[in-house]
């Protein structure tokens, strides 16, 4: 019988800033699914969506030292390092290129992708504690992280001031993790 290896989230933290590499495969292993759906939810073609991951982690690996654990969790730190990630990706000159010299067969087998593929935050027991925010907050969150928004373009989208959208998604964060606790 294989005994299974847990690290508290301080263990982990410790760990990655000695460049362990068992850890950081760890982390791999037990990350990399909750962040490919965030990172799908923006970047629709399954392919890219699977590079901007393999990005993401080697961002996550070489940048670890900028990680601050008294701004937020781990967890929370990765997943915005594969959004940004990914929303990069989606503005970038190749992507929209690529977007314009699809040919038809391509167009048709990726509708077909995103119809089937809707990534599925229950996974990880993210709708329960989304189901739980006021409806203007999980509206907020919703936008923000699952669909690639950026406050700015939240303001413009909703017609809500750049302050409004802010304090909204700081009080959702906050009572997120509330919540998680």
């Amino acid at each position: 019988m294989q005994t299974r290896i847990t690290y508290t989230e301080e263990e982990l933290v410790r760990l990655l800033r000695e460049r362990n590499e068992a850890v950081f495969s760890y982390v791999y292993d037990h990350y990399s699914g909750a962040l490919l759906g965030t990172i799908s939810r923006i970047v629709q073609e399954e392919e890219s969506a699977a590079d901007v991951l393999q990005e993401a982690f080697v961002k996550i690996w070489h940048n670890f030292s900028s990680y601050d654990p008294t701004k937020g969790r781990l967890f929370t730190w990765m997943v915005n390092v594969a959004r940004n990630l990914a929303i990069d990706y989606t503005r970038s000159k190749n992507y929209k290129s690529d977007l314009q010299n699809q040919s038809l067969s391509d167009s048709v087998g990726k509708i077909n992708r995103q119809r089937n593929s809707t990534p599925n935050t229950d996974l990880i027991g993210l709708k329960s504690f989304l189901d739980k925010l006021s409806p203007q907050h999980k509206q907020i969150i919703d936008l923000l992280y699952f669909d690639g928004y950026t406050q700015e373009e939240l303001s413009k989208e909703l017609q809500i001031p750049l302050g409004t959208i802010k304090t909204r998604a700081r009080a959702a964060i906050k009572q997120l993790r509330e919540l998680v606790k």
